[in-house]
């Protein structure tokens, strides 16, 4: 057993997701059987060394490596118990029901060798594998509409001013100062014609072109938000003790 003491002092602790929690500096040993049960271990925080049970853990000798099934978190909430060479029964029960550990189990459990490449097929061939639905969304080019241009003919009024001429008649009088300058000055009836002059309007029509209408495509990005229904496994448990559940949460 001092072998196993030995070897477990100065093993570096990782904690069940494989962070690092510290080093061991102390091993005690169940009253009963005398096997190793609990460890002291280095944290780094200014309360002093920490507590970790060794059931369930695992050690590999050969790379100083203890490996425990609680978590860092845990281990760094765990309550101060006096243990100057010896743990008190009632200080180990404290670290008990803050560990979820049952006493006589835990009592009865130590800790083995190193998991190898062998124990992880066995525990994954034990385990429940969870699965889920998820949404797997892709976009396809699909022919959704047609466009034509089409030129037709309308007919509106329109109106436009030109300036135009005529001509009037007007009667200008003249005083006659010297009469032997007029000849035919004999009385009887005369007349005289103008013949008058007037613009008038001719409109005819010309085809001229305006503008040039094309049909042009813009590929334009939206966002379209898509919902279905998945469906997502769960685990339940029977007879287990609520503390004694894996602390990682289903996401």
């Amino acid at each position: 057993m001092s072998n196993v003491m030995q070897d477990l002092i100065g093993s570096t602790v990782y904690d069940a997701q494989g962070e690092k929690i510290g080093d061991v500096t102390q091993v005690y040993l169940d009253d009963r059987t005398g096997a190793p049960s609990w460890v002291a271990t280095s944290t780094g925080m200014f309360h002093g060394d920490a507590l970790i049970p060794l059931t369930g853990a695992s050690h590999d000798p050969g790379k100083h490596i203890l490996g425990v099934p609680v978590s860092k978190e845990r281990v760094k909430s765990a309550p101060q118990v006096a243990h100057d060479g010896h743990i008190s029964p009632e200080g180990e029960q404290q670290l008990f029901a803050h560990y979820g550990l049952d006493a006589n189990r835990a009592s009865q459990t130590g800790f083995g060798r190193y998991r190898t490449d062998n124990d992880q097929r066995r525990a994954a061939d034990d385990a429940l594998v969870r699965s889920e639905e998820r949404l797997n969304v892709r976009t396809e080019s699909e022919e959704v509409g047609k466009a034509r241009l089409r030129k037709y003919v309308v007919t509106e009024e329109q109106s436009v001013t030109v300036p135009v001429e005529h001509e009037e008649v007007r009667i200008e009088r003249e005083p006659i100062t010297d009469p032997s300058a007029v000849r035919n000055a004999e009385i009887g009836e005369a007349e005289q014609e103008v013949t008058l002059h007037a613009d008038r309007v001719k409109v005819n029509k010309q085809a001229v072109p305006v503008e040039k209408v094309r049909l042009a495509v813009d590929e334009v990005e939206d966002e379209r938000t898509v919902s279905d229904t998945v469906r997502k496994e769960r685990f339940e448990t029977e007879g287990v003790d609520p503390r004694h559940r894996d602390e990682r949460r289903e996401r």
